[in-house]
């Protein structure tokens, strides 16, 4: 793995560090503002707010999918 892979690898870590950040600020702000027009939210989705949200999910997939693909390269490349 080159230089420019460590670049990208964390170029790519930083994204989903900052998407998750942002996804969590949005949503914190989203539920704490009062609105008349939404309706109830079921229980189970209010105790586990962040694991019924897709983002964070597709965010927590992303992050794993590509820790272990810099995990491949690095122990499949030789040095």
């Amino acid at each position: 793995m080159g230089p420019f892979d460590y670049m990208l690898a964390i170029l790519a870590l930083l994204i989903i560090a900052g998407a998750l950040i942002y996804t969590y600020k949005v949503g914190r702000q989203t539920s704490a503002s009062p609105s008349e027009m939404d309706s109830e939210i079921s229980e189970k989705v209010q105790e586990h707010y962040v694991l019924r949200n897709p983002i964070f999910v597709a965010c927590i997939v992303g992050a794993v999918l590509i820790l272990l693909y810099i995990g491949y390269v690095a122990l499949t490349t030789s040095w």
